[in-house]
């Protein structure tokens, strides 16, 4: 049942890189579609779920940083707004509650996500540093749009993606975690392909506008 709720998660950012991919040839162009923000916050959020339940800090890390830029991009799309105010209101507490109650037991969260003998320390640290760096990736994200005043996914972002994946897919591969193995793999030629639509369209971008 939890590897369901992990492949049920990558299955839906599969299909949001899938969707963006589609898009983007379709425009010539990377762009950054609404669905792609909120296929990416209700995956991120089952996902933070299946670490919690795998004892997996490295999971449940990269999700609680980029949970809140997705719920950004969607305010910059003009969708946050329209959604009901207790919807609003659950979606950004949940990820707050989940944290405050695996820390209420600090011994507890130690020994399961920190000292698992299923998952030696320095391994945890790998992991969650793959999961950093992928994270990272929103963060970069976050900064450059509200530069310039829209949600886009700019160059750097597939760069940074491909960083991160490959570190998360060899962290994978030593837990033996099918989600994180499959998950990452099935981005990597899409973010080759937005990194290269990146690269061909930034001359251009002037000139069109």
């Amino acid at each position: 049942m939890i590897y369901i709720l992990g492949f049920l998660a990558q299955a839906l950012f599969s299909a949001r890189i899938l969707v963006q991919w589609i898009l983007s040839e379709k425009a010539k162009k990377v762009v950054s579609p609404t669905v792609f923000w909120v296929l990416s916050m209700a995956a991120s959020y089952m996902l933070f779920i299946y670490g919690w339940l795998r004892n997996d800090f490295a999971i449940m890390l990269g999700q609680v940083i980029s949970y809140y830029i997705y719920i950004w991009n969607l305010n910059e799309k003009h969708v946050w707004e329209k959604l009901p105010i207790a919807a609003r209101y659950c979606l950004i507490l949940t990820p707050v509650a989940g944290i405050s109650f695996i820390l209420a037991d600090w011994d507890l969260f130690v020994s399961q996500c920190l000292t698992n003998e299923e998952i030696p320390f320095l391994l945890v640290i790998y992991g969650s540093m793959g999961q950093i760096i992928f994270t990272f990736r929103f963060i970069y994200q976050w900064w450059y749009s509200r530069k310039r005043g829209e949600s886009l996914l700019p160059a750097g972002f597939w760069i940074i993606s491909l960083a991160g994946s490959l570190i998360i897919v060899s962290y994978g591969i030593v837990r033996k975690d099918p989600v994180l193995i499959l998950g990452q793999s099935v981005g990597f030629i899409s973010y080759t392909r937005n990194l290269f639509l990146s690269r061909n369209h930034a001359p251009t971008d002037k000139n069109k506008t």
